[in-house]
C-alpha cells in the first residue's frame, strides 16, 4: 500500500489525504516459534512479519542497515509546504489536514526502507497468527504510552479501529473491510478476526499499520469534524507551536518512549521540525534560496535546471543532490472523470490522449529530464511490458468480455512524436477515433449528432502547471476540442476532487512494491461510487474488479506479480488516464548543515536519519557570514 499524491507541479508537489498508514508491504517471518494448533495448522509467533519470504533483519537486531546509530541529537530543520492547511485531524476526508502529523502516531508495527513489504513490532512486540493468517494477535508493549503518560491499551487499538470506520475517511473500510471483529483477550493481546473465507494474505500486516490514538482523549470529542486542537499522540514528535495555514512547529519527544526501539534508532534526530506553507513554487523556491528553510526536493525540471546556481552553491552553502532510487513511481497523469457522459467512450478519452505531446514537451519545457510513463506500476517489476505472457493470459482470458481486445493482442504505449510539434499523423488517428464515436467536425469544432460540442475542464491546483497544459490545450482545439484551463485555491481544489466534481485534473496515484487491499480503493466499482475514495476516474469494470480480489489474495509472490501485470493491463487499455513522465532520482538542494548516514535505502530517501552535523553548521553561518 502507498500514499496518494497529487501533483501541481512537473512531477508531485501537493500532498492532499494524509491517510496515517505505512507505505509498505510484505510477509515473512523471523524467529519464529511454531505451535501446533490443529491438524493443518501452525500458530506463529514472531517479532516482525514479512509479506513473501522472511525479514531481512533478524530476531534482536539493534538498527536498520540505512542509519547510523550513533547520530547525535539535537539542532532544527525547517521545511516547505504548499498551500495551506485547517486541521490536525488528518484521518478524515474534510479540511486540509497540515504536513508532518503521522510523526505524532506510533502504530503497531512498523516497516523498514530496504524491504518490499516486511513489518515489524513497535507498539505492539509480538505477532501471534495461524498459518493460513484467518486472524492475528498483537501483543502490546508494556513500555509503549502515550505523550500524557498514560500507557497504550487495548482499548485504544480497538477503540481506533471502530472510530475510523464509523468517522474517518471512506479509504478505511475497503482497506479495512475483511476485518470482522477485534476483541480484546486481555493480557494486553488484542486479536483481528478476518472474514471467513478470505484469502487476502497482507491483512495480518496491514493491522500493524494501525495507527493508535488515545480513546481518553478522543471520548467526548467530535472525531468526524476538522480541529485545530493539537492531538495526543505517542510518537516521536508532538506539536510545539503553529499558526494556521502558515507554519507548525514539532519537538522531539524528550522521553518517547520508542526512542532506543531498534526501528527507530538513528532516526528523529531532530529537536525541532518546522514547515513552513507559501502559496507557490516559486516563492517557495526564493525562501529557500534567501535561507528561510532548509532543505527542498525539487519536482520542478525547468527549476532544477536553471534556477539551482549562484554564489551559494559555488560556495558550497547550499548543496544540489541527485540520489538514485527504487521506488515504484506509480502513476501520474491527466486523468477523465467517467461520471462525465462526453468520456464514457473508451475512444474518445484514447483520442484525447494523442493530444499530448510529451516528446516535444520533454525537450522543450523538462529539459530531457523524463521518462514516459506506460505503467500504473512504473519503475517496478509489477509494471506489464510487451505482450501478455501466458500465465497473465491464464488470467484475462475469463475475463475477455469485459475487456479491450487490445489487452490480448497489443503491447501498451502512449501516443509517440518525433519532438517537432507536429502531430498531424496523431491528429488523423485522433479523428478517426472520435468520428467512430460519434463526433463529427462542424465549423471547426467537434460536435455529436445533438449538435453538444466536445469541450471539458482541466481542473489545476498551481499555476506553475499551466506552462504544460497550454500546448496540450492548443493540440485539442487543432482537433476541434474545446479545454478550459482553471486553477483553484487548495482547499476548493481538495473539496473538489473529493466529490469528484471535476471533468480532467492532474492524478498521481502511487503505488508500493506490494500492492494489496488498497488498489480496491483505487479502481473499484464499489470505490467510484463513494465519495472521498480514490477512484477519482469512477472506473466501474467488472474485469477489474475481479483482477483486483486476484491482486489482494495472491497466495505468493510470483502470483502477485502475474495478477499485478495483468490488473496494469486493464486500466492501461481503458484509457482512463493519459500518462505523464517519471524520474527514478530525487533532486534535493539544502543547506549544508547536514550529515547522512553511508547507506541510503533503496525504497525511500530517510530524511528523517540525516542529522545536523554541528561541524558543518559552524562552517556554514561563517561563510554565509562573509558572503554578506
Amino acid at each position: 500500500m502507498k500514499p496518494l499524491r497529487l501533483t501541481s507541479a512537473d512531477n508531485s508537489t501537493m500532498k492532499i489525504f494524509r491517510q496515517v498508514i505505512s507505505l509498505f508491504f510484505a510477509v515473512s517471518l523471523i524467529t519464529v516459534s511454531s505451535i501446533p494448533v490443529f491438524a493443518g495448522t501452525e500458530l506463529i509467533k514472531a517479532a516482525s512479519i514479512a509479506m513473501n519470504g522472511s525479514a531481512k533483519y533478524p530476531d534482536g537486531f539493534s538498527n536498520f542497515d540505512y542509519v547510523n546509530p550513533d547520530a547525535p541529537k539535537g539542532g532544527s530543520v525547517r521545511l516547505n509546504s504548499i498551500g495551506t492547511y485547517d486541521s490536525f485531524n488528518s484521518f478524515i476526508a474534510k479540511g486540509v489536514s497540515a504536513d508532518g502529523l503521522g510523526m505524532i502516531y506510533e502504530t503497531l508495527t512498523t516497516g523498514s526502507s530496504d524491504e518490499a513489504f516486511t513489518e515489524y513490532g513497535l507498539i505492539a512486540d509480538e505477532i501471534e497468527y495461524p498459518e493460513d493468517r484467518t486472524w492475528v494477535i498483537y501483543h502490546l508493549n508494556p513500555k509503549a504510552k502515550f505523550h500524557d503518560g498514560e500507557p497504550i491499551k487495548v482499548e485504544d487499538v480497538i477503540f481506533t479501529f471502530n472510530v475510523l470506520l464509523e468517522k474517518g475517511a471512506p479509504f478505511y473500510k475497503s482497506y479495512y473491510g475483511d476485518i470482522v471483529e477485534v476483541k480484546d483477550l486481555g493480557d494486553r493481546r488484542v486479536k483481528f478476526q478476518f472474514r471467513e473465507g478470505t484469502t487476502n494474505r497482507e491483512l495480518v500486516l496491514i493491522t500493524g499499520q494501525l495507527p493508535v490514538l488515545p480513546k481518553h482523549y478522543w471520548e467526548g470529542k467530535d472525531f468526524s469534524k476538522s480541529t485545530l486542537e493539537p492531538p495526543l499522540g505517542s510518537g516521536a514528535y508532538r506539536i510545539l507551536d503553529f499558526k494556521a495555514g502558515k507554519y507548525i512547529t514539532y519537538e522531539r519527544v524528550k522521553n518517547y518512549w520508542a526512542a532506543d526501539h531498534p526501528v527507530n534508532k538513528g532516526s528523529n534526530n531532530f529537536d525541532t521540525v518546522r514547515y513552513d506553507y507559501y502559496r507557490d513554487s516559486t516563492v517557495a523556491l526564493e525562501a529557500f534560496k534567501a535561507g528561510e528553510y532548509d532543505f527542498r526536493e525539487e519536482n520542478n525540471s525547468k527549476m532544477w535546471a536553471s534556477m539551482y546556481s549562484g554564489k551559494n552553491f559555488e560556495e558550497e552553502l547550499t548543496v544540489r543532490a541527485e540520489i538514485p532510487h527504487e521506488l515504484p513511481r506509480g502513476m501520474q497523469g491527466f486523468a477523465f472523470n467517467l461520471r462525465r457522459p462526453i468520456f464514457k467512450d473508451r475512444k474518445v478519452r484514447e483520442a484525447i490522449g494523442y493530444a499530448f505531446d510529451f516528446e516535444w514537451s520533454n525537450k522543450n519545457l523538462f529539459y530531457g529530464q523524463y521518462r514516459r510513463t506506460d505503467s500504473f506500476f512504473e519503475n517496478s517489476e509489477l509494471a506489464s511490458s510487451g505482450l501478455p505472457s501466458p500465465e497473465e493470459l491464464a488470467i484475462l482470458e475469463p475475463l475477455r468480455k469485459d475487456l479491450p481486445e487490445e489487452v490480448f493482442s497489443k503491447k501498451f504505449r502512449p501516443s509517440l512524436t518525433d519532438g517537432s510539434g507536429n502531430i498531424r499523423s496523431q491528429r488523423r488517428v485522433a479523428s478517426k477515433l472520435l468520428k467512430e464515436a460519434g463526433w463529427e467536425i462542424k465549423d471547426g469544432k467537434r460536435v455529436n449528432s445533438a449538435g453538444e460540442v466536445l469541450k471539458f475542464e482541466i481542473l489545476l491546483i498551481s499555476p506553475a502547471f499551466e506552462r504544460i497544459v497550454l500546448p496540450f490545450k492548443k493540440n485539442l482545439e487543432l482537433m476541434g476540442i474545446e479545454a478550459s484551463v482553471r486553477v483553484v485555491d487548495t482547499s476548493q481544489y481538495v473539496n473538489r476532487i473529493r466529490s469528484f466534481d471535476f471533468d480532467m485534473f492532474v492524478m498521481v496515484i502511487g503505488q508500493s512494491l506490494s500492492p494489496g487491499n488498497e488498489q480496491d480503493n483505487y479502481w473499484s466499482c464499489k470505490a467510484g461510487k463513494t465519495g472521498g475514495t480514490r477512484n477519482f476516474m469512477g472506473i466501474c469494470n467488472p474485469a477489474i474488479d475481479k483482477l483486483i480480489r486476484l491482486v489482494i489474495e495472491a497466495p505468493d509472490r510470483e502470483k502477485l506479480i502475474t495478477s499485478t501485470r495483468a490488473l496494469d493491463r486493464a486500466l492501461l487499455w481503458g484509457h482512463y488516464v493519459i500518462p505523464h513522465w517519471h524520474i527514478n532520482y530525487y533532486r534535493l538542494a539544502y543547506w549544508n548543515k547536514f550529515s547522512r548516514p553511508e547507506i541510503t535505502p533503496k525504497y525511500g530517501l530517510g530524511f528523517f536519519t540525516w542529522w545536523v552535523d554541528a561541524e558543518k553548521q559552524k562552517t556554514m553561518l561563517e561563510k554565509k557570514q562573509n558572503l554578506n
